[in-house]
């Protein structure tokens, strides 16, 4: 039987871009082109002029700022430092001056026609130009990112609108973004919070169109689509509006956001469509934020530390798109827009609101992806503890109880932290129950020198129950403030070295009968489940994720979840995504296997990936953002047999 492969719902993978790739290399770039077009500018001029709100207010509040002063004077530095966190900086505020003092001098430029303003951005421009050479430190291409795109765009104004502009000048400053600039950018950093990425794609987006360099436009691009790690659109923004430093602070959300909609407002003035990658993703991402600003409850994965963040000038990119060009619901992005308007720059040039062609009826706002939405291990447990059940209190040994189920039975494990000193061995025909998310078992950081937290007790293990517990596979279950700094301690092969759950038969043995519900494994450098010799599986709502390291045997060789020789295996209702170098799940000689209602997103290398398998249904299952393919068949030997793929969700995957 051949496999059938329905297509995918919404976007495909990254091939379905090289044609439109290749039709926007032969589109004239349009200028200015870069956060305005001259429309926008003309608008915005109009409007100063007559006085409306809330431009007037905007454009009285750039012209007290100091920095739009005719007195203002460039402090150029030849070598820019920023530590982490702006330690140790020098020259970065001066930088920073400036880019906002030309920004100033050029709107002033456009709007008055008084020359003085664009004389004042080329004397900014040709002072930095001359002497910039490099940026230096922890912070060097964050600080490169803020600034670079606002250099381009404030150019692009003053080269379209002031012929003057030209020659040696103009040549000059083109270098320092092109030799500057660009080097240092160009290879990203993904493996930092997004918004570094996000900030270097709008600066090579803008100056891709400054310089006329497809190249980079095409490279931004692509990276807004399909960026690894932290990076890509669906890397950043969950399919629930999450952001991926949500549990940070709002502060850097609001970064992030802001720069993947500048990103996109560029991309939009050149004829390219960012916003409506993964069914207007990044709309939700605002939605998302607002609300929680907005102090209304959000669903998240992990600990949301920080609510009380202030509403950035972030938003008016993302209402004048999503609400009036594409005519879709934004509440909560309006009113943090309204909400931060008295304060507001950015509302001089990017806001037009409701004009000629609104639309009367609007699309409703973007939802939050059902599937997969209450996995792992829970604030309750799914179900009671009955009686006769031995109760294990944090600190009291499982094992011991483990042990006195000669016959099966239930141990009921309390809440709390239960510090494991070896691998827990698992006997047939018991339940082990905890009371959900609370419930937390890991491997002693200090004593143990073992590698899994939980193993089988023997080779033929049958008829046994995990549930309601996490399993973690780090060395503390304190999350730190920027979650992201504990995944960068595990992506290296020094990581504490731990598998979650590692259940292995022997050849002529199978297990049987195995059923894991609302279990959370997460942290493990090994991989966090992995199952070889077994069948009548069932994985019902299961969170394994944030597994699978570069420790040995080496990259691509541990995942979230890992199935060898398995038969009659069912995985419904579970997230197996964020693995740091493998898959979601992968699958070698599997015979019988359902893969439903999944989520299988950001993972380094495929969603779901099956080798030597047969009689396999992938259903209704969420494969986004992943390295390589969402679904791959791997065809090792011969060819998989009768693998049936329908109704799932297919897009910005890199493979």
């Amino acid at each position: 039987m051949e496999p059938s492969m329905e297509p995918a719902v919404a976007e495909g993978d990254a091939a379905q871009h090289a044609a439109s790739k290749a039709k926007m290399e032969r589109r004239p770039i349009v200028h200015p082109g870069v956060l305005e077009t001259r429309a926008d500018l003309e608008f915005m001029k109009a409007r100063v002029k007559a006085g409306e709100e809330p431009w007037m207010s905007a454009w009285t509040r750039l012209l007290a700022d100091p920095l739009s002063s005719l007195d203002f004077k460039p402090k150029p530095t030849a070598h820019i430092v920023r530590g982490a966190f702006g330690a140790g900086q020098k020259g970065g505020a001066e930088l920073t001056a400036s880019v906002t003092a030309a920004n100033s001098h050029v709107l002033q430029w456009y709007v008055t026609g008084e020359e003085a303003h664009a004389l004042k951005a080329i004397e900014i421009f040709d002072a930095w130009s001359a002497t910039l050479v490099d940026f230096y430190e922890n912070d060097a291409m964050l600080l490169a990112g803020w600034t670079g795109g606002d250099w381009a765009n404030v150019a692009e104004i003053l080269h379209t609108s002031y012929p003057k502009w030209n020659g040696e000048s103009l040549k000059q400053f083109r270098r320092m973004l092109l030799a500057v600039y660009v080097p240092l950018l160009r290879p990203y950093y993904p493996e930092a919070n997004g918004n570094w990425d996000a900030a270097m794609m709008y600066t090579l987006l803008g100056i891709g169109v400054f310089c006329e360099q497809w190249s980079l436009i095409d490279e931004a691009c692509a990276h807004y689509r399909f960026g690894p790690v932290n990076s890509g659109i669906t890397r950043y923004v969950y399919p629930s509006g999450q952001c991926e430093e949500t549990t940070r602070d709002q502060g850097h959300v609001q970064l992030g956001l802001g720069y993947m909609a500048r990103t996109a407002l560029v991309a939009w003035n050149q004829g390219i469509d960012l916003f409506g990658e993964a069914g207007n993703r990044l709309a939700l991402g605002y939605e998302y934020t607002a609300r929680l600003l907005a102090g209304e409850p959000v669903a998240a994965y992990g600990v949301i530390q920080d609510t009380k963040s202030h509403f950035s000038d972030i938003y008016e990119i993302a209402l004048e798109h999503y609400r009036y060009v594409k005519h879709i619901e934004m509440p909560w992005t309006e009113k943090a827009a309204l909400r931060i308007r008295p304060q507001s720059r950015s509302v001089l040039t990017l806001c037009k609101g409701p004009h000629e062609h609104s639309a009367s009826k609007l699309s409703p706002a973007p939802r939050p992806s059902e599937i997969a939405t209450s996995t792992g291990a829970q604030p309750k447990p799914s179900a009671a503890v009955p009686a006769g059940a031995i109760a294990v209190a944090a600190g009291e040994p499982i094992q011991t109880a483990l042990d006195k189920l000669k016959g099966g039975g239930v141990v009921s494990l309390g809440a709390g932290l239960h510090t494991l000193p070896a691998t827990l061995e698992l006997p047939s025909g018991v339940t082990l129950a905890g009371t959900g998310l609370d419930c937390v078992l890991m491997l002693d950081p200090v004593t143990s020198e073992f590698e899994v937290a939980i193993a089988n007790a023997g080779p033929d293990l049958h008829d046994v129950v995990l549930r309601d517990f996490v399993i973690e596979g780090g060395h503390t279950v304190l999350q730190a403030r920027d979650p992201n700094s504990d995944v960068q301690r595990r992506r290296t092969q020094r990581g504490p070295i731990r598998a979650g759950l590692v259940l292995l038969s022997e050849p002529g043995v199978t297990m049987k009968n195995l059923r894991f519900e609302q279990l959370t494994v997460r942290n493990c450098i090994f991989s966090g489940v992995a199952l070889s010799g077994a069948e009548k599986v069932e994985i019902v709502n299961c969170d394994f994720s944030a597994n699978g390291g570069a420790t040995p045997p080496g990259p691509g060789k541990n995942h979230n979840l890992k199935l060898n020789h398995v038969a009659q295996v069912s995985v419904t209702g579970s997230r197996l995504s964020n693995a740091m170098f493998g898959a979601g799940v992968e699958v070698s000689f599997g015979r019988a296997i359902a893969i439903r209602n999944c989520e299988a997103a950001r993972n380094a290398l495929e969603g779901v990936r099956l080798a030597q398998c047969a009689q396999v249904t992938v259903e209704g299952c969420l494969a986004e953002g992943n390295g390589a393919a969402g679904i791959a068949q791997l065809l090792w030997a011969e060819p998989n047999q009768q693998v049936v793929l329908h109704g799932n969700t297919l897009r910005n995957n890199a493979g």
